[in-house]
């Protein structure tokens, strides 16, 4: 089946129509609108510099529960003595920067080309897109970028230049999530990194459901900040 290439009206075909790699639409735009609807739908972009922006829906999905983050003994110590401090929105544009210069294991290559980094900067300026930051003194050290629908959390990508920050950018995350009353966070594809921090595949039919339950609740569009009275799920 040949994979649907978009229209200039705003529209995705129904994510069951991807194909078995998850690979559902090509072309269009990464206007805010167009992104809004895509992860409503359960579709994300992600394609390389030398692509056309290519759209995906894999099945099965990888999703976090935010009862379910595996914190090791190490990293809890790691965040009980105080060595990071961590922020959210604070410098979301150095945080993607960051994330699309990362080193990655056996990928030279990033998929954080240009366009994209414009487009989720848009996104955040709109409230949707959102950053956590880990500090050590001055330096940014870690940190992740995602974005917000409903009560869904999109995670898009992370990094590390201190020992465990982008692990405490996430306990942070899902604490405040958890505490905001947010239903899981979308990892969109499965890796070891992930499965060792306690995410699970679902089937594709199964997550669309509960993102359809989600997208009905309370946005919390705008600017986060992390609550004064966290309570880390450590």
């Amino acid at each position: 089946m040949p994979v649907y290439q978009l229209p200039e009206e705003l529209i995705f075909p129904p994510p069951e129509e991807a194909e078995s790699n998850g690979l559902l639409a090509v072309g269009g735009d990464l206007s805010i609108k167009r992104l809004l609807l895509a992860y409503r739908m359960g579709i994300f972009p992600w394609y390389t510099d030398d692509d056309t922006i290519l759209w995906w829906s894999p099945d099965p999905r990888l999703i976090l529960e935010l009862s379910g983050l595996k914190v090791s003994k190490s990293l809890k110590r790691t965040i009980r003595r105080g060595v990071y401090t961590v922020t959210m929105d604070k410098v979301f544009g150095q945080v993607i920067q960051k994330c699309a210069t990362a080193k990655r294991n056996q990928d030279p290559g990033t998929w954080l080309v240009t366009d994209m980094i414009t487009a989720y900067t848009r996104l955040h300026m709109a409230g949707f897109a959102h950053s956590v930051e880990v500090w050590k003194g001055e330096q940014l050290a870690g940190g992740l970028y995602g974005v917000a629908m409903g009560r869904s959390f999109f995670g898009e990508s992370m990094f590390s230049e201190k020992r465990d920050t982008s692990k405490v950018a996430l306990v942070y995350l899902v604490s405040a999530l958890k505490g905001w009353g947010f239903d899981f966070i979308d990892c969109q594809i499965t890796t070891a990194h992930l499965l060792n921090l306690g995410a699970m595949e679902i089937p594709r039919s199964e997550f669309l459901k509960r993102l359809q339950r989600t997208a009905e609740l309370e946005a919390l569009r705008g600017r986060w900040s992390l609550p004064e009275n966290l309570e880390l799920l450590i």
